[in-house]
Parts: structure tokens; C-alpha cells; sequence
């Protein structure tokens, strides 16, 4: 149900692309704004994990650091059928933790100093295998891809403020202007906030889908549900000095939302990923 929710969101996000497109720049306007994003975003996904990592200053953990966390990670990959990630640890007592890299031969979890501290060993699993099961869907893929069609339509937003304060593009008559300059720079604003709701709901179906294939991976649903409890509680007691565009990477919202932030949010309420956790002990 979930990837057919992303795939249905993929392809609005991409319809709506080619539309503000095709007004905006014309063919050749879309192709210049797509090849920007995708170069910048190119880039990010080949060094995702390591700008992430260095942004959070995460030290990387041998085996000898860290035995029980370590065993923890080797036990759930076998479990996923993935290739040992890394392991990082994030020096803040903030609990959360997320996984990255572009694939899973080069895949990372890392978890703050604070998680290990307020989970127990179950609750520390069903943690660690909703991480592998982002890494397992390929969710640093799909949030990429995202990422350079939002950053496109976000490019060709900017060409249609420039458009509508120049008085439109193109050789059209006086006539059609002054409407075109109005509804460009109405687009200017509408296109980038619509994008990123798209963005934000693709993100939202994939950490629904982790949570399943995570509870899947570990065979303990309610663990992982237990978890999600004590990191909002703790989370909203101590927000993690995050930067807004990782913030889709954790597994609870490091960012406390409230009202208006809620419906930008990268993550479904916990309430409701709890409650989807439990129905699966129940059926």
C-alpha cells in the first residue's frame, strides 16, 4: 500500500514539474532546472552519508567500542539479509537515530549516546531494524530522487519570480502580460509549497513502511512501539539541535511540531504509527 502511495506521489511530484515547466521555462527551462537539482542532489547521494554523519559530528564505533550495540547491529542485519553498515555513535543525549548511505553495500546507522541509555535490548532492536528496513527499501534512493524533483520545481519557481517581475518571458504581446506576470508569480509561491507537501507525504509513507519492515525484521512490533513512545517523550523534552533538511532521516521527528509544523512534518504521528504497530500483533 505504501509504495504505491509513494509511486503515486513520485508522479504527481514529476506531472507537477513539467507543468510549472512548460509555463515557466519552456522545454529547455525544465531540462536546465532539472539537470541543476539533479547535479546538486548527484552529489548529495554519494556523499549522503558522510555530510550527515559529519553534520552530527558521529564518531564511527568498532565492535571493542561498543559490544551490545554492536552485536545488536550484526544480529539485525543477518536478520534483514543486508551487509553490515557502519555504526556511528552521536555524541547528545537527545535519543533518536537514523540510518544513511546510498546503498546497502554502503549503508550507516547511527544512534545518539542518549538512545542507549532510555531503551532496553528489544526496544534497542526494533530501533535498529527499522533503520535497516529504510535501508532495505532503498528509502535514501526514493527521498533523492524526491529531493531533485522538488529542488527542480524550486529552481524553476525562482525563474518564474525573475519571469514575473520582467513582465513575463517571451516575445507575447502587451495584452497577455500583465495576467502572465500575476499567475507566474502566484505559481512562485504555490509550486515550492506544494512540492514540498508532496516531499513531505512520500516521507511520511516510507517511515509507515519502515516500521513494518522493521517489525517484520525483529519480529517485535510492540518493541518498536514501545520505543517510538519513550523517544517522542524524550525528544519533546529535549529536541536535538537538528538541522531542518535531515530531519526526515530520524526515526522520531528530532524537530518538536506543533500546529502548522505538523502538517510539514517529515513523520506520521507517533500515536498512529504505535497503533499500526500493535494491529500487526493482533491479526
Amino acid at each position: 500500500m505504501n509504495a504505491l502511495k509513494t509511486v503515486f506521489l513520485l508522479t504527481l511530484l514529476t506531472l507537477l514539474f513539467v507543468f510549472i515547466g512548460q509555463v515557466v521555462g519552456g522545454k529547455s527551462g525544465m531540462i536546465i532546472a532539472l539537470i541543476f537539482a539533479a547535479i546538486m542532489n548527484l552529489t548529495t547521494y554519494w556523499f549522503s552519508d558522510k555530510i550527515v554523519l559529519a553534520m552530527y559530528r558521529a564518531q564511527p564505533i568498532k565492535e571493542s567500542d561498543n559490544p551490545r550495540l554492536y552485536s545488536l547491529v550484526r544480529q539485525t542485519a543477518t536478520q534483514a539479509g543486508l551487509p553490515m553498515p557502519k555504526v556511528y555513535m552521536i555524541p547528545t543525549q537527545t535519543p533518536n537515530a537514523f540510518a544513511t548511505g546510498r546503498n546497502p553495500k554502503h549503508a550507516a546507522v547511527a544512534v545518539t549516546s542518549g538512545i542507549l541509555k532510555i531503551l532496553d535490548e528489544d526496544e534497542l532492536e526494533g530501533v535498529i531494524s527499522h533503520e535497516m528496513a529504510h535501508v532495505r527499501n532503498r528509502d535514501i534512493l526514493t527521498g533523492s530522487i524526491v529531493a531533485t524533483v522538488a529542488g527542480a520545481i524550486s529552481v524553476l519557481a525562482h525563474m518564474a519570480q525573475w519571469g514575473a517581475i520582467f513582465g513575463g518571458y517571451g516575445g507575447r504581446d502587451d495584452e497577455g502580460r500583465g495576467g502572465g506576470g500575476l499567475g507566474l508569480l502566484i505559481m512562485a509561491i504555490v509550486a515550492p509549497l506544494a512540492a514540498l507537501l508532496i516531499q513531505m507525504a512520500i516521507s511520511r509513507s516510507r517511515e509507515y513502511s519502515a516500521d513494518q519492515t522493521g517489525a517484520k525484521i525483529s519480529h517485535k512490533p510492540l518493541s518498536l512501539a514501545n520505543a517510538l513512545r519513550k523517544l517522542e517523550y524524550a525528544s519533546r523534552r529535549m529536541p536535538l539541535e537538528a538541522n531542518p533538511s535531515t530531519a526526515h532521516l530520524f526515526i522520531v521527528n528530532p524537530l518538536s511540531g506543533k500546529g502548522m509544523a505538523s502538517l510539514f512534518s517529515t513523520h506520521p504521528p507517533v500515536e498512529e504509527r504505535v497503533a499500526r504497530l500493535e494491529k500487526m500483533v493482533h491479526h
